[in-house]
């Protein structure tokens, strides 16, 4: 048996014994998703969480995405392998600057994207991921001013699709910031058969060239229904374990970072700090436990249950 192996097999174990659940982003190392009872991006992974009856509930995401399932299902114990695992979004957006900001436009309805912290989601009137954003912009009445935050690009693609004029906060994904579109130019003329998808969090330079643009789970969805044999792929690298899973005989190309690191790829440094080991630590010693203030879970709730019913 190999280490992995083995601590899968401990992991599974200490699952059973605990009634626990582990739901994992996409962008986690292959391993932990091979483990994981669901594997989603931030939209699917909030519905799981608010709905699921295990006594536990681990979390191999990053932080935000533990504690909008600890402000979804209160009652259970949620852990997290590792504290350590942020966003660049959610650590980008401090709440007493984000306070004061949204002092200056008293009268806008305040649009968060689910990549921010919990304190961020209780002065949001409206919570939205990237696989509903279009949606939730769309069902605010037209005469409503709008502030979106804190991812800037994402804001920039909303008020090209839906129209509408936003404040946005100047917040960005490093993962999603790091294409290089000279290197993506250049491995198209390599590949002019390849379909360029991207993910809305790109900048807009990015978006420009692609043919598809989507949340994580409507990148999967397109690129196994889509006839197109070949696709080159501008989200965070994690995304192409299941992708190669559900779509077998498509040719996947990650689009090439501006550094020069060694799979040439995007990669999220946070959700690469969770590890096997760590998620059987966190499961055997049930820590660390994401703990939020009543308060704070009474008003982020609000925002996220507008997103969910719509």
């Amino acid at each position: 048996m190999t280490k992995t192996e083995d601590w899968k097999k401990k992991i599974l174990d200490l699952k059973e014994q605990k009634n626990a659940v582990i739901l994992a982003h996409y962008y986690q190392e292959p391993a932990i998703q091979e483990i994981a009872d669901f594997v989603g991006d931030s939209l699917e992974l909030s519905r799981k969480a608010a709905t699921s009856t295990a006594e536990i509930i681990v979390f191999a995401g990053v932080y935000f995405m533990a504690e909008t399932a600890k402000i979804v299902n209160p009652t259970k114990k949620v852990l997290v392998p590792d504290v350590a695992a942020g966003c660049s979004l959610a650590d980008g957006c401090p709440p007493d600057e984000f306070r004061a900001f949204i002092n200056q436009y008293p009268n806008h309805h305040v649009v968060t994207y689910i990549n921010c912290s919990a304190e961020i989601k209780t002065m949001s009137d409206s919570v939205c991921t990237s696989s509903n954003a279009i949606k939730v912009i769309n069902a605010i009445p037209k005469d409503k001013p709008i502030l979106f935050a804190p991812d800037k690009n994402l804001g920039k693609y909303l008020i090209k699709e839906t129209g509408r004029d936003m404040v946005l906060w100047e917040g960005s994904c490093v993962v999603h910031e790091a294409f290089s579109l000279e290197k993506l130019i250049d491995l198209y003329q390599k590949n002019p058969d390849a379909v360029i998808i991207a993910h809305p969090e790109s900048e807009t330079h990015i978006l420009k060239v692609a043919q598809f643009i989507g949340s994580t789970s409507a990148m999967i969805n397109y690129v196994k229904e889509s006839p197109e044999t070949k696709f080159i792929v501008a989200t965070e690298n994690g995304i192409l374990h299941k992708m190669q899973q559900e779509a077998p005989h498509k040719i996947l190309l990650p689009a090439p970072s501006k550094e020069d690191n060694s799979c040439a790829c995007s990669e999220c440094a946070f959700m690469k700090v969770n590890t096997l080991e760590k998620l059987y630590r966190c499961l055997l010693e049930e820590s660390p436990e994401v703990k939020l203030d009543e308060n704070i879970i009474k008003k982020a709730i609000v925002p996220i249950e507008r997103m969910l019913q719509l």
